[in-house]
């Protein structure tokens, strides 16, 4: 089973205090630009892949989706999703997503935001997201970069005038990362951009754009915190779609 570090109490209460949990999504920097990768959801059938809060769930609600399903391995970030969204059109549901099995041709979009690199097996996710798609169906997710995920050690090295580099190292080397972020033994995976893009490529997807993100000028301006962000991605972003025939 995948680990299920956010039902962790330490990383649960440090991850609540990220602006993306407090603000939702306009608290992700990268939003705007997971935006634009979107199709139209109005009338779509919508599975949100770790949805977390839920804060994408009520946005395509808002939006005009036809059915969202919000699936998450953590009871506590199912509890606090619930807790948020009032009215119906939502269903969140428990699901190890190394483990999900769908109905052929159900769904018009997966979505997910900074989830799959906790995945061990993403060759068989994408086979069986592929087959729950409807022709011209959409697969749209973020995940950290490769470049971040490849140290042993992950963090900045800076140089005697302060300029900072991030060491990309054991990039080759793809496989389970430890990291202490918020609680201690955080399993991650690192795999290659090129094994992410044959994983899909495999599956029978079409890659429509992939964004290998970093703050604008104006979002440094507005929160300066960002400018390290411009050294390396951090996160890239993938769209892809399942052909028509």
């Amino acid at each position: 089973m995948t680990q299920n570090i956010y039902d962790n109490p330490a990383f649960f209460e440090g991850y609540a205090t990220l602006d993306r949990s407090i603000k939702g999504l306009d608290g992700a920097p990268e939003w705007a630009a997971i935006q634009s990768l979107l199709p139209d959801l109005r009338g779509k059938k919508i599975v949100d892949l770790g949805c977390g809060y839920g804060w994408f769930c009520r946005y395509a609600r808002d939006q005009g989706a036809a059915q969202i399903v919000g699936l998450d391995v953590s009871v506590k970030m199912l509890e606090k999703a619930r807790e948020m969204t009032a009215g119906s059109g939502i269903v969140y549901r428990r699901e190890d997503l190394e483990r999900l099995d769908l109905d052929v041709q159900s769904v018009d979009l997966f979505y997910s935001s900074l989830a799959l690199h906790y995945l061990e097996n993403i060759d068989t996710l994408f086979a069986t997201l592929y087959q729950s798609l409807v022709p011209g169906g959409m697969l749209v997710f973020s995940a950290e970069h490769p470049i971040y995920t490849a140290p042993l050690q992950q963090g900045w090295l800076a140089d005697q005038s302060g300029q900072k580099s991030w060491p990309v190292n054991h990039y080759q080397q793809e496989g389970e990362r430890i990291s202490n972020w918020f609680a201690d033994g955080v399993k991650k995976q690192h795999r290659k951009l090129s094994s992410w893009l044959n994983a899909l490529i495999a599956s029978g997807f079409v890659i429509e754009k992939l964004d290998e993100w970093g703050p604008s000028a104006e979002q440094i301006a507005q929160n300066p915190a960002l400018a390290e962000e411009k050294e390396r991605p951090m996160i890239f972003l993938l769209a892809a779609r399942k052909p028509l025939n």
